[in-house]
């Protein structure tokens, strides 16, 4: 297996993080699961690596009365279980850098109190007016703290001097169809401007989902056959061998598409066919992503079962142990039909690529976790080793790898030691940890720094939600008044008939899960 080494030039020197701007953050749900489980310990990552302000400092609200030192001890305890090395000098220095604020979410005083305790806290940390408000808590709570946030007059939405500019960050799901959504930045709009918010999705912050955009556009060798006449097909997969855990009343109101297509899915399609941005400017980029999202053929409400397939795992085996299906999980309703596995065929409608599917794939209790992005080449046109019994070679195929291991791997044909013609396939990888010899840093710590930065690049806009809502909005429908069930496949499988039937009937496979 070839291996391969990164060259070290005068270009190195770009890889040099920039320090976060002088900010504080406001974590509304910071005693809650997301804040203690990733977000937290992803800051205090990038505070050890000296890519925090000095002057940064975070203010946790909630409804929970805890004091600021019982917030600090439930925060250290939290990056000791995500961080085993954690030194307790790093630990005590940014425990100082934290506070908290308690009351009820629709109370008026509880954000006058945030008011005055960011006036004292700024003058203590020497912030200059930049806040960060952060949504870590349930959907249905952000139209009321955005309101109550822009009633308090910390919104900050049209004032002209850039140090008052406020950021608001908003977790997935933004809505759970095309209407809420819309209704939703109507009324985050009356409160921030769409330069100031912040839709994460954190697969974007994933290095290999960056790293497509380098891997397209800085490599003149791939663009050239990155079209129609060149690629074959193309499958994205997102799938967990986990199921829904402790999030069963979240998850059976959701279900994968609305978790996991709308949002990450489509971003993953986009940025492997947009057209090359005009600049690495933020707008440049996201405006390539939704002139690609607008060009995908829309579902026809008569072909739907020819586009797309649902699932949801029944009881099987995971790992060697027997699991329980979805209908059995703790706050999942008896008689759910809500969809824990889904596969579509999308065709882009544009030039580069008319008539190439792309088929995506994504759930959970599967066999493998594995999510990856593979692209599939044509095959040669005509084989001069024919004579030879080669006349049906495998085709070129190129993986990025997302998780649980990143990296990039090429499949191609070459000669093998021994007789004058003897060919084999062979794979070319390359993986992040083993090359650049770190760790791969958490997805969170990626977009928190853009976000202090005020680079919006790696966040959602607007217009993107709303043409990707836009887009499965038939398939919605369908589903919520289709009264039969999504077909069951036991937990652990590898694939099902359902699934298969989607791509074979084109003469094609899925690749198998996992494999590099």
């Amino acid at each position: 297996m070839e291996k391969i080494q990164p060259s070290l030039s005068r270009q190195d020197i770009i890889c040099a993080e920039t320090p976060g701007s002088p900010v504080a953050m406001v974590v509304f749900g910071a005693s809650g699961d997301l804040a203690h489980r990733k977000l937290i310990p992803s800051i205090f990552n990038l505070f050890t690596q000296d890519l925090l302000d000095e002057r940064f400092y975070l203010l946790g609200c909630g409804r929970k009365k805890i004091t600021d030192e019982q917030f600090r001890e439930s925060v250290k305890q939290a990056i000791r279980q995500s961080r085993s090395g954690a030194s307790a000098k790093d630990l005590d220095a940014f425990a100082e850098k934290l506070y908290f604020a308690s009351g009820d979410y629709d109370n008026a005083e509880f954000y006058k109190s945030i008011k005055a305790g960011l006036v004292e806290l700024d003058k203590k940390h020497k912030v200059d007016g930049c806040h960060i408000f952060y949504l870590a808590i349930p959907p249905f709570l952000y139209s009321t703290i955005v309101e109550h946030l822009g009633r308090a007059s910390l919104s900050c939405s049209g004032q002209s001097d850039s140090k008052c500019r406020a950021r608001l960050v908003v977790e997935k799901p933004f809505g759970r169809d095309l209407q809420s959504a819309a209704e939703l930045n109507e009324k985050i709009s009356r409160c921030f401007d769409e330069s100031q918010i912040y839709r994460i999705d954190h697969y974007l912050g994933k290095e290999t989902v960056q790293n497509i955009l380098m891997f397209r556009f800085a490599n003149i060798i791939f663009e050239p056959v990155w079209n129609c006449e060149y690629i074959d097909h193309v499958q994205i997969t997102i799938t967990e061998s986990m199921g829904i855990g402790h999030r069963g009343s979240y998850y059976d109101q959701a279900g994968v598409l609305r978790d996991i297509f709308q949002n990450h899915m489509l971003q993953m399609l986009a940025l492997v066919a947009m057209e090359p941005p005009a600049s690495f400017e933020a707008d440049c980029v996201r405006d390539e992503k939704v002139r690609l999202l607008r060009f995908i053929r829309s579902f026809s409400p008569g072909d739907l079962n020819n586009s797309i397939v649902r699932g949801q795992y029944g009881p099987g085996v995971v790992d060697g142990k027997h699991v329980v299906g979805y209908r059995s999980e703790l706050g999942v309703d008896q008689n759910s039909r809500t969809e824990t596995f889904v596969a579509a065929k999308l065709f882009i409608d544009n030039r580069r690529w008319q008539g190439v599917p792309f088929y995506l794939r994504a759930g959970k209790r599967l066999a493998h976790k594995d999510t990856e992005v593979a692209i599939t080449f044509k095959k040669v046109p005509h084989s001069m080793f024919a004579s030879a019994g080669l006349d049906d070679m495998p085709s070129n195929v190129l993986v990025l790898q997302i998780q649980p291991e990143e990296g990039i791997s090429l499949r191609f044909q070459a000669k093998r030691p021994g007789s004058k013609i003897c060919m084999s396939t062979l794979n070319m990888n390359f993986n992040y940890k083993d090359v650049f010899l770190v760790d791969m840093p958490e997805a969170y710590q990626r977009l928190l720094l853009d976000c202090m930065l005020g680079d919006q690049t790696l966040f959602d806009r607007y217009d993107s939600v709303e043409t990707a809502w836009r887009l499965l909005e038939p398939v919605l429908q369908r589903w919520q008044n289709d009264e039969s069930a999504p077909y069951e496949y036991p937990a652990g499988s590898e694939s099902t008939p359902e699934t298969d039937g989607l791509i074979e009937s084109d003469g094609r496979a899925w690749r198998k899960l996992a494999e590099i």
